[in-house]
């Protein structure tokens, strides 16, 4: 059997652990004594590092990312962090029925389920255009493309990395979409929510997801945005009711969502719609960003993070403004409907 019992973020210094982890790095390092693995675990509540050490490290020729371990030995404490002294490892077959992923790859705190149903309420509440309605509605009908959502990472590392990531990212997107064109009354509400929700849709394919999340062959030489228009395509062919104009603006919206071409996009936003898009998905990958580096600094009760090199700045964790009006439990106004990641 291989009943998951023991969590990372429950281990302390001293523990014995005789237990399920996969290993998300693994790398081949000397020292005096000579060589040693060092490893970094994970589950579904976080990461811990691991070392190997020599004698016992030349046991394992081979040690590869993505791979279930079983692992014996003791947490340490190591600067002031858990790490694991591995006395014994050995590799377990994924395929195994008794494997369940969920114990070992973090998910969306929202199920993927649920954020595909509140992308669905967005269409019956915005799309009152016929064809538009019948398009989207199609598109997420389409059984592997309804699979791969609710499984899909949203980046491999940077953004919403786990399992409903990329649903989490595109509701966002589209109701911070929605929320804008209640400012601005001008623009074309119904092809910028189609637009906002299918703008990631490539990356369903351009990550594999599972336990290596790693990039796929036509990910890498094709890249998402192109994946996402040969998806989406042939149901814009097959959409006779749907005016030509608004199926280019469509896939100008995927096209330039990016919005520079230093950022990988093959044009510019030329549209007030393709603008609001690439400003609504750029900030909602900065802000999934800042509070996966507020969940860390929480742990240590830090204002400051470390340098986050993708926004090329460290972040604070200012003080918030209490409500005195309002119970500790009670839901504030205009709540966003859906939570941020916990």
């Amino acid at each position: 059997m291989t009943q998951k019992s023991q969590y990372i973020q429950d281990l302390t210094p001293g523990m014995p652990v005789n237990d399920y982890f996969m290993l998300s790095a693994a790398s081949l390092a000397q020292s005096r004594n000579g060589p040693y693995w060092n490893l970094t675990f994970q589950d579904a509540t976080g990461k811990v590092d691991g070392k190997i050490w020599s004698p016992k490290s030349q046991e394992y020729p081979s040690l590869v990312a993505g791979q279930i371990t079983r692992v014996q030995g003791f947490v340490e404490s190591y600067r002031d962090k858990n790490q694991l002294k591995v006395d014994h490892l050995e590799l377990v077959s994924a395929d195994q029925p008794s494997i369940d992923l969920a114990d070992y790859l973090p998910t969306s705190k929202t199920p993927p389920t649920e954020l595909l149903e509140q992308v669905e309420d967005l269409i019956t509440e915005h799309m009152k255009y016929a064809p538009w309605k019948s398009f989207c509605r199609k598109v997420l009908s389409n059984d592997d493309i309804r699979n791969r959502l609710l499984t899909a990472p949203g980046a491999k590392t940077v953004h919403h990395a786990y399992i409903g990531g990329l649903l989490e990212h595109s509701l966002r997107v589209a109701q911070s979409c929605m929320a804008i064109c209640n400012v601005y009354r001008d623009l074309d509400r119904q092809t910028l929510l189609a637009g906002a929700i299918f703008h990631d849709l490539g990356k369903a394919w351009e990550l594999t997801g599972g336990l290596a999340n790693d990039y796929t062959d036509e990910g890498r030489l094709l890249g998402h945005i192109q994946l996402g228009q040969e998806k989406l395509e042939p149901f814009l062919k097959r959409s006779k009711s749907l005016d030509d104009g608004l199926k280019l603006h469509f896939r100008h919206l995927i096209t330039s969502h990016h919005g520079e071409h230093e950022f990988g996009s093959p044009v510019r936003p030329n549209t007030p719609e393709a603008f609001v898009l690439h400003f609504a998905d750029n900030m909602d990958a900065k802000l999934n960003i800042i509070d996966q580096a507020y969940e860390d600094m929480e742990k240590t009760d830090q204002q400051w993070s470390p340098y986050l090199r993708f926004l090329e700045r460290s972040v604070f964790r200012p003080t918030v403004t209490p409500d005195m009006g309002k119970k500790k439990n009670d839901k504030p106004e205009n709540q966003c409907l859906l939570p941020l990641k916990a």
